[in-house]
């Protein structure tokens, strides 16, 4: 979102708060000035800022070092809409008297306006001669949120005091950056404001609910709520927060019951299912868990996570075959599943189509021929173009792996291809070889994981299957969990549409 989108939205508009002390001083000191400066004051006061601005012209040529004469300048400037020549006016009068808290106070209001970062050293500089102005907290707050600097935008939100207090724009910035530091406990102080300010908002309860299922307060997170379960008016997402603040809470009964009544309102929501086939697996429910994940996967036919899902719950039953299979399944569906580095590299460079990407990364390594990072996504783009074995592209991508490798021993992305594509050569005792050194230097690297199962089937050394198939279960069981709270972390700072 712009800069000055965002700013507005906060409530921290500062026209008409710092123009009117702007002024005010900017008089204040006239009166006390020359008697040429008495009508220039008069004439902001009036607002003929074209008047003012031809008599700054003619009093600044006498008297170019004056800071007042610069401030006035800057305040008529403003006053007509011309906010660059403003801005170098207010910085004209800081260099010649850098603690003139008016040109501060003008400059700061400019640069925040436009969403500055520029504007945040002006504010600093105005806080340190007012150290508890609440205004001037509030638009630091604004600016460093807007940069991604939570640790220092929270000490700022904080010393703001009432400021927020009535804008949830603001409130919800404040509780996302104490989320993002994880102090979930401040997080629910700040957003239990936000639904005090609009308590029938239903996301804004499904949001503090979040927060608190974060910060481990079930019952809470169940009080927030339950306004949105009463009756039979209760909608999916809120039948899914339920669910988990039951569970959280023991009460494995209700949220099973909760879970299932959104799977009814919302079949099509794979999120549900998932959460289902984790409660399942928790309270070693394997096969009613794969029943419900059955039916998901009959509504959502292509979604990876549900083989996923059910995988991890055929190895707890020890069927180790069907478990395969789906993670097969799986893989085909998506392989960028895995949370390994490897897929990580793949999904960023298809943010592009895969050509570009490769013409990009070729035209690097022309430069840097020697360079394993390059040589790895190389290696990795021609594999996921589906080069076939004994092709000129699989030769380039073979040659390129293994170079990495040797020039990068602990590259384990560079590892993991290179397994693939052994695999894919059928030289399967090598892939078995790089996915286990893969796994010694990222043991939760899920594709290496994968490989060296697929490896195996093709080699005497079946026996090892089962193993890997249940720590491959665990990692599954792992990733969903974390998956399912960055999803939350998602929710809170407005980057996922609640459900």
């Amino acid at each position: 979102m712009p800069g000055l989108a965002k700013t507005k939205m906060f409530g921290v508009q500062k026209t008409a708060v710092l123009l009117a002390p702007i002024l005010i001083l900017s008089i204040a000191l006239a009166q006390s000035a020359q008697d040429r400066i008495t009508p220039i004051a008069a004439a902001l006061r009036n607002q003929q800022f074209d008047q003012a601005l031809a008599l700054l012209h003619s009093a600044l040529q006498q008297s170019p070092g004056n800071s007042e004469l610069w401030t006035m300048q800057g305040v008529a400037y403003a006053g007509r809409g011309q906010k660059k020549e403003a801005l170098s006016s207010f910085r004209s009068a800081l260099k010649i008297s850098p603690d003139n808290i008016p040109a501060l106070q003008g400059a700061a209001q400019i640069e925040y306006e436009a969403g500055s970062p520029a504007g945040v050293p002006l504010l600093q500089h105005l806080l340190r001669l007012r150290p508890k102005d609440a205004t001037t907290n509030a638009m630091l707050a604004v600016l460093e949120y807007q940069e991604g600097n939570c640790k220092a935008a929270v000490q700022y939100f904080a010393a703001a005091g009432a400021q927020f207090d009535s804008k949830p724009e603001a409130l919800h910035a404040y509780a996302t950056c104490l989320v993002r530091l994880k102090r979930f406990d401040e997080a629910v102080g700040v957003f239990k404001k936000s639904v005090a300010f609009n308590p029938g908002d239903r996301q804004e309860r499904q949001l503090l609910a979040s927060i608190q299922l974060m910060a481990h307060k079930p019952q809470d997170a169940l009080e927030t709520l339950d306004p949105l379960l009463s009756g039979n008016t209760a909608d999916a997402g809120t039948l899914d927060l339920a669910s988990a603040a039951y569970e959280d809470a023991h009460d494995t009964e209700k949220a099973v019951e909760s879970l299932r009544q959104a799977i009814f309102l919302d079949p099509q929501n794979v999120n549900f299912y998932l959460d289902f086939a984790a409660i399942s697996a928790t309270h070693q429910s394997f096969q009613v868990g794969i029943n419900v994940v059955n039916d998901g996967i009959g509504l959502q036919p292509k979604a990876a996570p549900l083989y996923f899902a059910r995988g991890v719950l055929y190895v707890q039953l020890a069927e180790y075959d069907k478990a395969q299979a789906d993670f097969e399944k799986a893989y085909e569906l998506d392989p960028t599943q895995s949370l390994s580095v490897a897929a990580q590299g793949l999904a960023a460079v298809q943010q592009n189509d895969l050509s570009h990407a490769l013409a990009d990364v070729q035209e690097k390594l022309a430069q840097r021929p020697a360079d394993p990072i390059l040589l790895y996504l190389q290696a990795d783009v021609l594999s996921q173009q589906g080069a076939a074995p004994g092709s000129p592209e699989f030769q380039t991508a073979m040659r390129s792996a293994k170079k990495a490798v040797a020039l990068r021993p602990t590259l384990g992305p560079a590892r993991s291809v290179l397994a693939k594509l052994y695999l894919q050569a059928g030289q399967y005792p090598e892939a078995a070889v790089q996915s286990r050194k893969a796994l010694e230097l990222d043991p939760k690297d899920q594709t290496a994981l994968y490989h060296l199962i697929q490896a195996l089937r093709k080699t005497d050394k079946k026996s090892d299957i089962p193993e890997l198939l249940k720590r491959l279960a665990l990692l599954r069981q792992e990733a969903t969990n974390d998956e399912r709270e960055q999803y939350r972390y998602k929710l809170v700072e407005g980057d996922a549409a609640p459900k």
